[in-house]
């Protein structure tokens, strides 16, 4: 029988600034830690910037009237911070706000519901050359930007989000480098990490503040299904040390408000953490309204041996220094299967895992799969049309397992594809098209995939649609 989803489960796509808005010296924005990075040679595929993009920022009535004719009900999107604050400190640009003032009118117009996302991955060059997430300031600026966008938009918008994947901020940002600012220290990254968790707690305060009782506040994880490659109790500590770095370092101090033990004795070799406060992680472990999950595929461990290759070796980019502090003698596997253009294993029961184990971790919180779609080398046809069914079959898989996880008793109040648009994929250039909208990076014109026809089908009816031809 055909899957059906309940009424008022939330239908949507996500963006984020930098990878679709451009407009990157206009209306008073300053240059971010991305704008730095992609400018830098050898830190992008082909050189490939931002400074473009998909033109977001001037084709937003169209990309609002694409998500309207595809039947959404949510937009998942980010502020670019320095398009609001240049550098972090001071008074708004009012014309970087007007824009996200215009986006949301233009999606409650149409019946669409804005979902914000106050930072992805967008950190004012200026703050990062005062140090960045490894600075405690940081998570301060924060708190004051969430305030501002707060004030601003507080009265069209009601669902908030403060951090998207922290992780990726602090251990590929600050630890492998792989990711804007490109630092490469350990014992830094976990300074950031913490930083992150304590810029959500103090952000959700100011947001508290300033929002009206109504309002739901989020953070959006990119936790990981994580899997021991054989039952040995090497690889069982590997993936126990993996869990522990890339999930409980923050589901520890937001859901608990402590850091795991195993965590802080993993990582004694470099750090006694003495940038975690007396009253931090009360601060973080500030009450959220739902958890947002992100997930694209299962991560498969060991313990190393002497021909497994190196640690970095883990599907986020290519990097002589590990993303993974105190994990050094863990090896990372491809597991059997298909796999997506970002080479990544195409495994619905990783989503279907993890939301069980958040469901139980934490009960009574509902879960948003935040983030969740796949990369693949879409090329028209002679008639410009684009048939990507793998795309759609892997949807289709992913939300299949979502249902499962609703039938089986956990919370989900809504789906975001990634993501709406083809798009500047970080590291990767414009060399990844994760969009069910074709962009043509020439001409910036849109072309809606057939899986952004089925997925409005989907978004239209709330029953899981056949995979065409099967």
């Amino acid at each position: 029988m055909s899957a059906s989803f309940p009424p008022g489960f939330l239908w949507g796509t996500a963006t984020a600034a930098y990878q679709i808005e451009g407009a990157a010296q206009e209306d008073g924005r300053g240059p971010s830690i991305w704008d730095t990075f992609s400018h830098t040679p050898g830190r992008t595929l082909n050189g490939d910037t931002g400074d473009v993009a998909a033109d977001h920022y001037h084709r937003r009535p169209e990309d609002v009237r694409l998500m309207a004719d595809l039947g959404l009900t949510a937009y998942r999107f980010s502020v670019s911070w320095p398009r609001v604050q240049p550098t972090g400190r001071g008074p708004a640009v009012q014309k970087g706000l007007d824009f996200y003032r215009a986006l949301a009118d233009d999606l409650l117009d149409r019946g669409i519901t804005p979902v914000l996302t106050l930072y992805h991955w967008d950190l004012p060059q200026a703050l990062e050359d005062e140090g960045g997430w490894p600075a405690r300031d940081t998570a301060r600026r924060f708190a004051d930007y969430a305030g501002i966008v707060a004030d601003a938009l507080g009265d069209r918008v009601e669902r908030w989000t403060t951090l998207n994947e922290p992780w990726c901020t602090a251990f590929l940002g600050y630890g492998s480098g792989v990711h804007a600012p490109g630092r490469t220290d350990p014992v830094t990254a976990l300074h950031a990490a913490h930083h992150l968790n304590l810029a959500h707690g103090l952000g959700a305060q100011a947001l508290r503040a300033s929002l009206p009782a109504h309002a739901q506040l989020s953070i959006s994880l990119n936790t990981c299904a994580v899997r021991a490659r054989t039952a040995s109790a090497a690889d069982e500590d590997a993936r126990r040390r993996i869990d522990a770095l890339a999930n409980r370092i923050f589901t520890g101090p937001l859901l608990q408000g402590a850091y795991p033990e195993d965590l802080l004795d993993d990582t004694a070799h470099l750090t006694d953490w003495p940038f975690v406060h007396a009253d931090d992680l009360a601060v973080i472990q500030h009450p959220l309204d739902s958890l947002g999950i992100n997930y694209y595929a299962p991560t498969v461990v060991s313990a190393a041996t002497d021909s497994d290759g190196s640690a970095a070796d883990d599907g986020h980019g290519a990097s002589d220094h590990s993303p993974w502090p105190g994990a050094d003698h863990v090896s990372f596997h491809q597991q059997p299967g298909e796999r997506t253009d970002m080479g990544w294993g195409v495994d619905p029961t990783g989503l279907y895992d993890l939301l069980m184990r958040w469901t139980r971790e934490a009960p009574g919180l509902p879960l948003v799969v935040t983030e969740n779609g796949a990369a693949y080398p879409d090329r028209p046809a002679p008639d410009g049309t684009v048939h990507d069914v793998r795309r759609i079959r892997y949807l289709h898989g992913h939300l299949s397992a979502l249902h499962r996880a609703l039938a089986d008793g956990a919370d989900v109040r809504g789906y975001f594809l990634w993501s709406l648009l083809d798009n500047f994929e970080w590291s990767y250039g414009y060399g990844k098209r994760f969009g069910v909208v074709r962009v043509d990076y020439d001409t910036r014109a849109r072309t809606p995939k057939a899986s952004a026809h089925w997925y409005a089908k989907l978004a239209r009816t709330g029953v899981l649609p056949d995979v065409p031809g099967a």
